[in-house]
């Protein structure tokens, strides 16, 4: 990741812009895998896995950690995220 010092404030905006702009393409990505992954699910419960979420969620809290970003924030933020996608999934899986 490139990261380098901003010399005035609308720099430092325009870096945000450009962070929040492969946020969202990385949301459509992720979307797109999600997506896919219902096609190999047959119950509620293989939506649902609350094993997968538990496992994602210790994923996610240990890759914030490394980065010095607060974990319970990127948790939440997933939680919230992993929600709309299970929503998602559970309207593809019985239409």
């Amino acid at each position: 990741m490139n990261k380098e010092k901003c010399v005035s404030l609308a720099q430092a905006r325009e870096k945000i812009d450009g962070v929040d702009q492969a946020i969202i393409e990385l949301l459509a990505q992720r979307q797109f895998y999600v997506d896919q992954a219902v096609r190999f699910k047959n119950s509620v419960q293989d939506v649902q896995s609350p094993e997968r979420v538990d496992q994602v969620i210790a994923n996610v809290r240990a890759k914030a950690k490394e980065q010095g970003v607060n974990e319970d924030a990127v948790e939440k933020m997933y939680r919230d995220l992993i929600q709309h996608f299970i929503q998602r999934e559970l309207k593809e899986l019985r239409p």
